[in-house]
């Protein structure tokens, strides 16, 4: 018998079910049970699925509309604020971008139980490409953990706030920095590393949770060995089938020792499958955006990992977007869901590229089922070719094939992609994702960059714009039928929504907006919008939900900035700065300002 993470049971007789089945691949029994209870908000995406779903419903399409501000609170920060809070049993855990602040608050007064601001040297700032945000703690076993800006990942104690232990996970003088939230899954905390715009090398790393002592560190491109590949077991897709990668599959793919500075950074978020023991995730760009620079594949950049949690040893990899000519980063979120997939039901990982496709794989084995567009305008490659796995792409918009010092107009996504890190729902009930999208295209001329250590390594100058004949805004929220690969409903918004979606067994499915809107819309039909408030500042972060005392509460950070925000976060004047989002944003300032808080709602009494 296999435990479905998505079974509900009450959550006080988990951990007895969970006793009663030696043997069974444990997810960290703590945070399981923390999260089967919904009225806790116990993980970044609500579970170890990364479905961002909540079973409550005191709050529905009924009376979502009645919502009032229950109280709010000022992180006194000014960047961007990615992430959301968390809710155990009574207490919320709160962050903010650096200096990376950590508060515990007493949700029955909003006390300050305790407050952490970690030291951190100022000269990390300037080595984050795209604002200083960070996307949150993870809890377990009485710890909350923070992945620092600097590359510390700190154990606190979740009742005092006292380190518990610190170890380094990177070096931030190379541009080794973090943004990511950390993640746990059985008795390890999983963290990655940012920076490929510094030409880092990317890797997954797993700590003990209890000594902070490096278990497995798994590297994305380099010898087998440093990646945990085994080239006779690790498999991938090709020729229509899953068959093994055989011996150096990244070195072959990198011309000399390019690989050494080649990026596959890892800033996304994770997810697991307890059945499986594999945890999931993706790489980002090859380093430098310059593809004249590094001919090949650049294997394994832009691709989606399986790995086995206790060893890190690979189980599959399957690349996305081979020889990136676009910065088409694949760290965004991977989705475990039990869905039909063309009519047979399959355990799948569903995957929303910043390439503008979709993925839908059997993520037991990795196979490609489903590669469909899921922005109409996306116009960089034809289609995936599903034999290969290979998108097929369009020469006209190939900044490889048109060559340094060449301004490659038109092309569609732009750099941060049909989607960016701001994840997607699943609806269990509907069985629909629910996807914050990016409208956006761009012109792209790449040129060459030395590598200086420790100095940016982009090699390319971007403009946005939003689509064009289109409906005139920079996104959309849709539905996206997995099984299919079809878009199901579309939503316009002036804005690319760059916030984390939320679906509720209350019908409900809300989003935050660049502006700063809180929106709420039915979840069988998202063309209608139930509810709407505007918050301080633009939305970025991601809607939560929690029950205190018999009431729902639901919440989001406001405080923009992040690549879309950039301009105003970091002050960026030119047309081209912040990697080309200072010009496609340009109007966002005409509609909000800076300022980071956390608004709660709750219907009246």
């Amino acid at each position: 018998m296999r435990i479905s993470w998505h079974t509900r049971l009450p959550w006080a007789g988990l951990g007895l079910a969970l006793a009663a089945l030696p043997g069974l691949a444990l997810a960290n029994a703590d945070v399981e049970k923390l999260t089967a209870n919904p009225k806790n908000w116990a993980m970044q995406a609500g579970d170890m699925y990364n479905q961002r779903h909540s079973q409550l419903k005191q709050i529905n399409t009924g009376n979502v509309g009645k919502m009032q501000v229950a109280w709010t609170f000022s992180t006194g920060v000014l960047r961007g604020h990615e992430g959301s809070p968390l809710v155990i049993d009574g207490t919320m855990y709160l962050h903010s971008p650096f200096p990376n602040k950590v508060w515990a608050l007493d949700l029955e007064s909003q006390k300050i139980l305790w407050k952490y601001e970690p030291k951190q040297d100022p000269a990390v700032i300037p080595q984050m490409c795209c604002d200083t945000v960070n996307r949150g703690l993870a809890y377990a076993e009485g710890k909350v953990f923070l992945q620092q800006a600097d590359s510390n990942l700190v154990a606190l104690d979740a009742k005092t706030g006292k380190v518990v232990w610190t170890v380094k996970n990177g070096d931030p003088k190379l541009g080794a920095v973090n943004t990511n939230a950390p993640h746990v899954f059985k008795d390890k905390v999983i963290t990655g590393i940012s920076g490929g715009e510094w030409g880092v090398r990317g890797f997954l790393a797993a700590y003990d949770i209890n000594t902070g002592k490096q278990v497995w560190k798994g590297y994305s491109v380099g010898p087998d060995a440093e990646m945990l590949i085994d080239p006779k077991t690790t498999t991938t897709w090709m020729d229509g089938a899953v068959k093994p990668v055989g011996p150096d599959s990244s070195l072959k793919t990198w011309k000399g020792d390019q690989w050494k500075i080649g990026g596959g950074t890892t800033w996304g978020w994770y997810s697991y499958d307890k059945a499986l023991n594999q945890v999931f995730y993706g790489t980002g760009n090859p380093s430098t955006w310059n593809p004249a620079q590094r001919p090949g594949d650049n294997k394994w950049t832009m691709s989606i990992w399986s790995r086995d949690v206790d060893t890190g040893k690979v189980k599959w990899v399957y690349q996305m977007t081979p020889y990136d000519e676009w910065d088409f980063d694949g760290i965004n979120e991977m989705i475990l869901a039990d869905i039909n997939v063309k009519g047979k039901p399959t355990k799948a990982l569903v995957h929303f590229d910043r390439n503008g496709f979709a993925y839908t794989l059997d993520r037991t084995n990795g196979a490609l089922l489903v590669a469909e567009k899921y922005d109409p305008v996306v116009n960089w490659a034809t289609h995936v070719d599903m034999k290969t796995g290979r998108p097929q792409v369009v020469s006209k918009y190939s900044t490889a094939q048109n060559g340094p010092d060449v301004n490659t107009k038109g092309i569609c996504p732009a750099a941060l992609g049909s989607k960016d890190q701001q994840p997607a729902a699943y609806d269990p009930e509907t069985k629909l994702f629910y996807v914050p999208t990016n409208h956006v295209c761009m012109d792209y001329e790449p040129f060459q960059v030395e590598y200086t250590a420790g100095q940016p390594y982009v090699g390319a100058t971007l403009s946005m714009y939003p689509a064009p004949n289109s409906h005139g805004g920079m996104g959309n929220f849709i539905t996206w039928d997995a099984g299919t690969g079809k878009i199901v409903q579309s939503k316009a918004e002036k804005f690319s929504v760059w916030s984390g979606a939320l679906t509720t067994a209350g019908g409900i499915a809300c989003y935050g907006t660049l502006e700063g809107y809180l929106k709420c819309v039915d979840k069988k039909n998202i063309s209608k919008e139930l509810f709407k408030f505007k918050t301080p500042s633009g939305i970025i972060g991601n809607v939560f939900t929690y029950e205190h005392k018999g009431k729902q509460y639901l919440g989001v950070f406001s405080g923009i900035g992040g690549w879309a925000g950039i301009g105003m976060a970091a002050g960026l004047e030119k047309d081209q700065e912040g990697l080309g989002a200072v010009g496609g944003y340009r109007e966002l300032s005409q509609y909000t300002e800076l300022g980071g808080s956390l608004t709660v709602f709750a219907l009246p009494n």
